[in-house]
């Protein structure tokens, strides 16, 4: 399936999470907040929340430094 992600087209194997996803970029679902078509998912909602043909992802990772 076809999805946009931080202003990329991207492709997501059919059925998948949003969990798989960040997952699959291989990054920790900890450190992640994921927005889908304008609205932030909680965290709790990852792996339930399929993502869907044409959905429009922002990733933003928090890393640790000084």
């Amino acid at each position: 399936m076809n999805i946009t992600v931080n202003g990329e087209p991207k492709v997501a194997p059919k059925n998948s999470t949003v969990y798989d996803y960040v997952c699959s970029l291989n990054f920790d679902p900890e450190t992640v907040v994921v927005e889908i078509d304008g609205k932030i998912i909680q965290r709790e909602e990852y792996q339930t929340r399929q993502l869907k043909d044409g959905c429009i992802l922002e990733l933003i990772r928090f890393i640790g430094g000084g």
